[in-house]
């Protein structure tokens, strides 16, 4: 046992969380700290292993702790942190950046007390940590997302062999994963050389002629890059028959969840019945209206994938955000409000790791070309600040929607934006008319231009 930092100090401030406690999680080896009259040894360290995970819960116990600080290392702090929850204690999963800062913390055991003397005085604030079903989910989730990007691997080492090759086929086809492609590496893997032969496997909508076709299929087969491409191709189909069964295990685990629409409720807002690259392998938007209550894939650039990483990462309650703007700057894509002698130091948003940010700046990214209100914000934004900070300011709109559909159960309303596609319209003719002056010449309209209510 290390030496206890502060031995004698007593509490300056007013102490909100008496049985507190303050824990430093490892690889090998947890410090936990209690009050100083909790225990004869109010700092003990135990192994992680699951039965010392349990004798430590225990030990709390008797020492009257009800609730326990600790930070959100890696994934080291989740099985403690089960543990503690199946005892009935409450735990303060406090975000590391917010207590690294502070003098005089050198070891383990000093780092422990800090965190219970900042607990015991209410100086923590708990990260938000979904329920159990959405936390469930959530790791589904994230690992078909991994299986996702190890299939891309594997396209890649594909599209490597068939360069080596000199097979340009991955030039002529936008994808070599799709039906066409899959055919002519498949055949190729079987054995067949034939150009003419593999050509003729092309599906029809194949915008490339048939000569072009011929050309791009006389390569080089050399034995080598036959073996990646056979290995390459076996992989990729075994990760789309673990996405296949991952996906199983989804439905099955959404269809546990108690929804806000009943099964059999009103349909969703229909989309395209063509499946998708990556997207599941069940009709996820229809499970998603259901647990929902409302069809968030009516929002432009929301598609069942956002909505899937919405529900996976906080689930289908947003009670817990106070506002859509405590919302929004959980996913970090507010400006940050760094301030000092009066002067405004930075205002760029924080670094963040949220998949749930991250794939709403993507469906922010899909508005470029959408003619909806959002697609001429995301324009507008685009022009005035740039590619970036449009797709900030874009993906911040997106969750404060989502937010305001979740919370009120509202369905998304196109005309809601009248007034301000008005505005837009109307900026956009006063520019050009600028423009067209500035030129020599003078617009015509063909129709008036409304005016703004």
């Amino acid at each position: 046992m290390g030496k206890q930092a502060g031995k004698g100090r007593s509490l300056s401030l007013e102490c909100i969380e008496p049985n507190a406690a303050g824990m430093d999680v490892g690889a090998t080896e947890i410090y936990v700290a209690v009050a100083l009259d909790r225990d004869a040894e109010p700092v003990r360290h135990f192994p992680t292993f699951t039965g010392d995970l349990r004798e430590m819960a225990a030990w709390l116990m008797r020492c009257g702790i009800t609730t326990v600080a600790m930070e959100s290392t890696g994934v080291y702090w989740i099985p403690p942190y089960e543990v503690l929850e199946e005892a009935g204690i409450r735990v303060c999963l406090v975000n590391s950046q917010h207590v690294r800062h502070v003098p005089g913390r050198k070891s383990d055991v000093s780092d422990c007390q800090w965190l219970q003397y900042l607990h015991s005085v209410g100086l923590l604030r708990p990260s938000f940590r979904p329920d159990a079903a959405i936390c469930a989910l959530r790791s589904l989730s994230r690992h078909r997302a991994s299986l996702v990007e190890s299939a891309a691997v594997h396209i890649q080492h594909m599209q490597k062999a068939l360069t080596q090759m000199n097979l340009q086929i991955h030039h002529v086809l936008s994808d070599i994963t799709g039906r066409s492609g899959m055919a002519i590496v498949e055949a190729i893997v079987a054995g067949q050389r034939d150009p003419i032969q593999l050509a003729s496997l092309c599906h029809s909508k194949v915008h490339a002629d048939q000569q072009t076709l011929v050309k791009s299929l006389t390569g080089n087969y050399r034995p080598e890059h036959l073996f990646t491409l056979k290995q390459s191709l076996a992989a990729y189909r075994n990760y789309q028959h673990l996405l296949g069964e991952c996906d199983q295990e989804i439905q099955r685990l959404t269809g546990t969840m108690s929804g806000k629409i009943d099964r059999g409720g009103p349909a969703p807002h229909p989309q395209r019945q063509k499946r998708r690259k990556n997207q599941f392998h069940f009709d996820m938007g229809s499970e998603l209206h259901r647990l929902f209550g409302v069809d968030l894939t009516a929002v432009p650039g929301i598609n069942a994938l956002t909505a899937h990483v919405l529900l996976s990462e906080v689930g289908p309650d947003l009670s817990r955000f106070p506002s859509a703007a405590a919302f929004a700057n959980w996913l970090a894509l507010c400006p940050s409000n760094k301030k000092s002698g009066g002067r405004v130091l930075s205002s760029k948003t924080r670094p963040t790791n949220s998949r749930l940010s991250h794939a709403l700046r993507l469906a922010a990214q899909t508005l470029a070309r959408s003619h909806s209100h959002l697609g001429n914000f995301y324009r507008s934004m685009r022009a005035r600040l740039g590619a970036p900070q449009a797709i900030t300011a874009t993906a911040h709109k997106l969750a404060r929607i989502l937010y305001r559909l979740l919370t009120t159960g509202a369905t998304y309303d196109e005309t809601v934006f009248t007034t301000e596609q008005q505005k837009h319209q109307l900026r956009l003719h006063k520019r050009i008319a600028k423009q067209a002056q500035n030129l020599g010449f003078q617009l015509v309209p063909i129709a008036p231009i409304a005016p703004c209510s």
